[in-house]
């Protein structure tokens, strides 16, 4: 959004805050995979519709609800956020892998390195954290989702581009994913005719990880 050629002309400087949603994002991807361990959201909807109300016990759950202690993490893209996010989860109980071009001693105090094959098929749950470039520019595609646990959940609050949307419609339809939390899409606004609004089990949101008051 800004002429940064026009502005390196004119001898004024343009850079961005890198460090600005550090918090934020991370706990939006802790939020995104929450939900979809508990569905809180729907548990508390269908207590105000009267469900509770007129249940014959004292107690339900509409959904499996899931455990994450003990549980592996796998961050793709393991900087300031990614390592973020690794504390949270580490802090929860679960086991922390990563994959980034740029190991570092911080990330070795929060998770293993290890490469992208090794992290598909041990992750119970795949958070993308890493820029979007041209190498890795629909990384988890069809291909990559097969090398996935069965049941895996897909956590993506990078960018939109980072995943072939069909693929992972596909695989959420079929339950070879369990579950996705989106908070990205590939063309913002979604499009109506996104695959992603009617796969099953996914939660998407639309962009606002970066956007409570203390970051902006």
């Amino acid at each position: 959004m800004v002429d940064y050629h026009y502005a390196k002309e004119k001898g004024i400087p343009v850079c961005n805050v890198p460090a600005y949603g550090t918090a934020a994002v991370s706990q939006f991807s802790i939020a995104l995979l929450l939900e979809i361990c508990h569905h809180i959201g729907h548990h508390s909807e269908s207590v105000h519709a009267g469900k509770w109300t007129g249940n014959t016990d004292w107690c339900y759950w509409d959904y499996p609800l899931i455990e994450l202690e003990g549980k592996t993490l796998g961050l793709i893209g393991f900087g300031r956020i990614g390592q973020a996010e690794g504390r949270i989860a580490k802090a929860m109980g679960m086991n922390v892998l990563a994959y980034d071009v740029y190991p570092n001693d911080s990330g070795r105090e929060i998770g293993e390195y290890v490469d992208l094959d090794t992290l598909f098929s041990k992750a119970d749950v795949i958070s993308l954290h890493c820029n979007l470039t041209p190498e890795n520019a629909g990384l988890i595609n069809r291909s990559n989702i097969a090398k996935m646990k069965d049941g895996a959940i897909l956590i993506n609050n990078a960018r939109g581009q980072l995943i072939v949307e069909q693929d992972v419609a596909d695989a959420l339809n079929s339950g070879k994913l369990a579950a996705a939390g989106l908070d990205v899409v590939y063309t913002e606004p979604i499009r109506a005719d996104n695959p992603l609004l009617n796969a099953k089990n996914c939660i998407i949101t639309p962009h606002i990880s970066w956007a409570p008051k203390e970051s902006r």
